[in-house]
């Protein structure tokens, strides 16, 4: 029973990390954010991301609902323009499990960890890949960054999740704008 109970808060935990946006932000504290109401998408630097066109355009859906949400409206005369940028990196995590029965020095017969363990042993490879958002606001005018949100997560190469993934990460970002000036 105890097995049981420890297996499921493994996978609990891991179902839940699995779903988390881990998110930063950082902002130019002269910048006046009430002033800012339009925006456009800065076409030189989400070229520059290496990432898909799909999932490009995935993001930048997912950034046009949630400005627009935001009481922002798109312009070809903008007050701030979006950038993104994005890199990832493949997480190995191995998880070694040496519960279980057995005999041996030290501890002798019963339950509890046991490095001479003669029944199977618990081991699993997984691997994750982690991506990171960047998410730049520009002032339109004087060409100055006003804005960064940062959001990583693990990604999924399930295509009819893609959109959904991406919806959760830029609501997490821009979840911390406008920042909240003291």
């Amino acid at each position: 029973m105890k097995f049981f109970s420890l297996l499921s808060l493994i996978l609990i935990i891991t179902l839940s990390s699995c779903t988390t946006v881990r998110v930063a932000s950082d902002y130019d504290k002269k910048a006046n954010f009430n002033t800012y109401k339009s925006y456009a998408f800065y076409k030189p630097g989400i070229d520059k991301a290496e990432i898909s066109d799909l999932d490009k355009k995935r993001i930048l859906r997912a950034i046009e609902a949630d400005m627009n949400a935001k009481g922002f409206q798109k312009s070809d005369n903008p007050d701030v323009l979006v950038s993104i940028f994005t890199k990832t990196r493949e997480n190995v995590n191995v998880y070694q499990n040496n519960w279980g029965w057995g005999w041996g020095p030290g501890w002798g017969y019963g339950w509890g960890w046991n490095p001479w363990f003669w029944g199977p042993n618990y081991n699993s490879v997984s691997r994750v890949t982690e991506g990171t958002l960047y998410i730049d606001l520009i002032d339109a005018s004087k060409k100055e960054l006003i804005w960064q949100g940062m959001g990583t997560s693990a990604l999924t190469n399930k295509v009819d999740k893609k959109q959904e993934k991406m919806n959760e990460i830029v609501a997490a970002i821009l979840e911390k704008y406008p920042p909240e000036l003291n």
